[in-house]
């Protein structure tokens, strides 16, 4: 699987937006708000409290006034394509608390194949088939710390366009199985479709942990790595303003 993950650069879409320093002021508000969200974490709480810190990150360094940002359904949490609840998904992330307890649920880069990315899955064929939304960008699973990051075309390619998989989701939702719990369709029916075509699910992982010393430092290789951070974890970010090099 190690094959299969993307440089973080690599992965991005917008390859001028992947070459050029970003704008200072935003780059600084990015290392700001950071700081503030490792102070922040703290794991003796619940999924919920760290969902929407890094909710509240996201909001404050990219997207508060130009994309909305919420649950949806069963999905954890969403970024829209728009301004309202109405817009169509762009993001959809499954969330783990960032603890060894759900070490057993986040995918490991030798090891996609977990219930994290299996609800994933699920949450996708929701969204692309009983929704008919063509306008998602990135799948995410992540624990606050660790970052699994997919592009929606590969979603598409290998899940929406699996007939088998898909009329089987379809009766799954209808209630037509001998089962309707998540877990059995998570075991029973994500994770075979996952493992056949586990080989071609390409990926960008980091773990923010590693960057966490160097929030400290002010010298330029520490804010090179930072704003390649900076870059990948602002999804929609790509089609702001650069600064030329």
């Amino acid at each position: 699987m190690e094959n299969n993950q993307l440089d973080p650069k690599e992965a991005l879409k917008n390859k001028a937006f992947a070459k050029n320093k970003p704008n200072s002021e935003h780059f600084g508000k990015f290392k700001a708000n950071l700081t503030q969200l490792f102070d922040l974490i703290d794991e003796t709480k619940d999924e919920n409290f760290h969902k929407n810190l890094f909710s509240d990150f996201l909001k404050k360094t990219y997207y508060e006034d130009q994309y909305f940002i919420n649950v949806k359904e069963k999905s954890d949490l969403v970024i829209h394509n728009g301004k309202n609840p109405e817009s169509t998904v762009g993001v959809i992330f499954e969330t783990k608390k960032p603890t060894k307890t759900n070490n057993t649920e986040m995918p490991r880069v030798n090891d996609l194949n977990k219930k994290a990315f299996q609800q994933l899955v699920l949450y996708f064929l929701r969204e692309r088939i009983t929704h008919n939304n063509l306008e998602m960008r990135y799948l995410i699973v992540t624990n606050i710390y660790e970052w699994f990051i997919f592009d929606a075309k590969i979603f598409e390619n290998l899940f929406a366009q699996d007939r088998e998989l898909v009329q089987i989701f379809k009766d799954f939702e209808k209630k037509k199985l001998s089962s309707d719990k998540t877990d059995v369709f998570y075991k029973e029916i994500a994770k075979p479709a996952i493992a056949s075509i586990l080989d071609q699910i390409k990926f960008t992982h980091f773990d923010l942990r590693d960057y966490e010393v160097l929030l400290k430092t002010t010298d330029k290789k520490s804010d090179q790595k930072l704003e390649d951070l900076y870059k990948r974890l602002s999804v929609f970010a790509e089609t702001e303003e650069v600064e030329e090099k």
